[in-house]
């Protein structure tokens, strides 16, 4: 069962969609919610996202998964783009299922622009995660995003105007934001301390993060990693990601 709903708190209106097993419908609370983040230019309502909820409310009773939409993505209304707002959403997101859904357990399922704003999260704001699970995650968020602006787009940059970047949909970004995602390279921080509670999951064949880099950062930050074989970014092929949700799911529910 999936149910759209708001987040309305200081002064931001989070788009989210509650997914839960059909058998929990009449039920408020849940012990144990995974909180579904999604990379840059996507939104909340994949398939893949889906798929997750349903394979893991049908095997293990008392989850539910919340998934929301990053400022300026899917259906939010915000138009300029900002990492503090994100880590905003995502703190919102959270208290919500600690205050709303009487979670005990909160989890993080992030992938590529997702996975940049939690694992920064963890270092600037805490870690209020039982475990986390990273597919394709930005470790390179800056180059990456870089690739998305083109020569003429830097120049207007650093103007100080902005610029359009984005998919389907249109996103303004500054030099602000540019220099902000700099400024935080997660392969400049240990995650020792919450290193037993990560997974990673890359594709071989990543064409935006290069899975070199996203294997040296979890081997020195003694990360579980698992490469999963022609897998390109986004998981594409349904194998691929039936791989990756049936890995995520037994990582979450192990030595509960």
């Amino acid at each position: 069962m999936e149910k759209n709903f708001d987040i309305n708190q200081q002064g931001y209106s989070i788009r989210c969609k509650l997914l839960i097993n059909d058998n929990d419908k009449q039920t408020r609370t849940f012990d144990n919610v995974v909180i579904v983040t999604h990379g840059f230019g996507s939104h909340k309502d994949t398939a893949g996202t889906v798929h997750f909820a349903e394979h893991l409310t049908s095997k293990y009773k008392n989850y539910a998964v919340i998934a929301f939409d990053w400022p300026c993505h899917g259906a939010d209304a915000r138009k300029k783009l900002s990492i503090p707002e994100c880590m905003t959403y995502l703190t919102l997101v959270v208290d919500y299922a600690k205050t709303e859904l009487q979670a005990q357990n909160i989890y993080n399922y992030s992938t590529s622009f997702g996975a940049y704003i939690t694992l920064r999260y963890l270092i600037e704001r805490g870690n209020p995660f039982k475990k986390i699970a990273l597919r394709s995650p930005g470790v390179n968020m800056y180059e990456s995003m870089s690739n998305h602006v083109s020569d003429e787009g830097f120049a207007k940059l650093k103007k100080g105007k902005e610029i359009q970047v984005g998919f389907d949909r249109k996103m303004k970004i500054d030099q602000a934001f540019m220099d902000d995602l700099k400024s935080f390279n997660v392969r400049d921080h240990e995650y020792f301390d919450c290193a037993d509670d990560i997974l990673i999951l890359h594709g071989t064949k990543d064409e935006m993060i290069p899975i070199d880099l996203v294997r040296d950062f979890a081997e020195n930050n003694v990360i579980e990693f698992v490469p999963v074989e022609g897998a390109n970014h986004p998981f594409q092929t349904p194998n691929h990601m039936a791989l990756a949700i049936h890995q995520i799911i037994e990582f979450f529910h192990k030595g509960d």
